[in-house]
């Protein structure tokens, strides 16, 4: 296996791993108005990815610098392209940190309202705005000889690319269900997991369709395996919740959502960026990579530094492990 083929996996475990821990904290944000009933429920809800939420921002980080690195045609051509959604989804993802910050600082209904608006925006955009740029990934922009977009700055907005970022905020939202009743307790809790029962059908509708779909362009036979393992974890996260056994279906949620990655990435490959246009156009792995000696320098930087960021990241997670309910809120809020 070459180095190339190494750092696309890589990249695709990092997009797998942003997709996982930020669906979920997306999803809490986006259900805040929803699940909570007063100031300190909602407090309750922001304090179950209060560690962490941070933490899994680093994912996205992390791929889009070993995109630039490993793959900068790849980097360049898609994100040029996709500059407007990535604009937006890098603007809420500021205000979403500053509201998480700032929310408790004013002890005011009013103020607390506004930060938690801002906390929803900026839970439904990110993962719209992703969702559109890995689907133009694996599907494709209309590219020219040079590798550059052609078009207006709009020409990965499309109805296939629509699709996907629907499919990875519908997921987003239903994981963020299950992880608040893994997470939570008392009748928020029984909210959170009578609300998953009833999304985890209805979000896979824009999952399945949109994995239909790169399947029947680009797919093969181990990536249609990987679409058939994502939609029985499905099943199987549901009769999980039904069951009340809530590690066991945010598990099976974790399977669905790699079941997805393996479908794009494995359509994608051996390709970076398809081209629309012309097939000849299209980016491909040892097209758009860098050279040997960039890709050698990378990969003994990863051996030594991505095992000490995943332990500390899973000792993050297993510290903050226990269920938080309305009794662990101060009656007061802190300044």
């Amino acid at each position: 296996m070459t180095l190339e083929i190494v750092w696309f996996v890589v990249i695709a475990f990092f997009w797998l791993g942003y997709l996982f821990l930020e669906g979920f904290d997306f999803g809490v944000g986006m259900l805040l108005p929803v699940l909570a009933e007063d100031n300190t429920e909602r407090r309750v809800m922001v304090n179950t990815i209060g560690p962490v939420w941070d933490g899994n921002e680093v994912w996205l980080i992390v791929a889009g610098g070993a995109m630039f690195a490993a793959f900068p045609a790849w980097y360049a051509g898609l994100f040029s392209a996709a500059y407007l959604p990535l604009l937006l989804v890098l603007l809420a993802l500021i205000g979403r940190g500053v509201a998480f910050e700032y929310r408790g600082k004013v002890d005011s209904d009013r103020w607390r309202r506004n930060w938690d608006r801002v906390i929803v925006a900026g839970s439904w955009i990110p993962p719209l705005g992703v969702g559109l740029i890995l689907a133009t990934t694996v599907l494709g922009l209309p590219l020219d000889a040079e590798g550059n977009r052609a078009g207006s700055a709009f020409a990965a907005v499309r109805w296939d690319t629509l699709l996907g970022a629907l499919a990875i905020a519908a997921f987003s939202i239903t994981h963020g269900a299950a992880f608040l009743t893994l997470k939570t307790s008392g009748d928020l809790r029984e909210r959170a997991r009578d609300l998953a029962l009833k999304l985890l059908p209805v979000a896979m509708v824009p999952m399945v369709t949109f994995l239909s779909v790169v399947q029947w362009r680009a797919g093969t036979l181990w990536t249609l395996l990987a679409f058939g393992i994502s939609a029985v974890a499905a099943a199987v996260a549901w009769l999980r919740l039904r069951a009340d056994r809530d590690g066991q279906a945010f598990a099976a949620l974790g399977v669905v959502i790699a079941g997805a990655a393996v479908v794009m990435f494995g359509s994608l490959f051996p390709d970076v960026l398809p081209s629309t246009l012309d097939a000849a156009n299209t980016l491909t792995i040892e097209g758009a990579a860098s050279s040997p000696y960039t890709l050698t320098v990378m990969t003994w930087v990863a051996v030594f530094g991505a095992p000490a960021v995943l332990v500390y990241q899973g000792w993050t997670y297993w510290v903050f492990r226990k269920r938080i309910g309305t009794q662990h809120i101060p009656a007061v809020q802190a300044p």
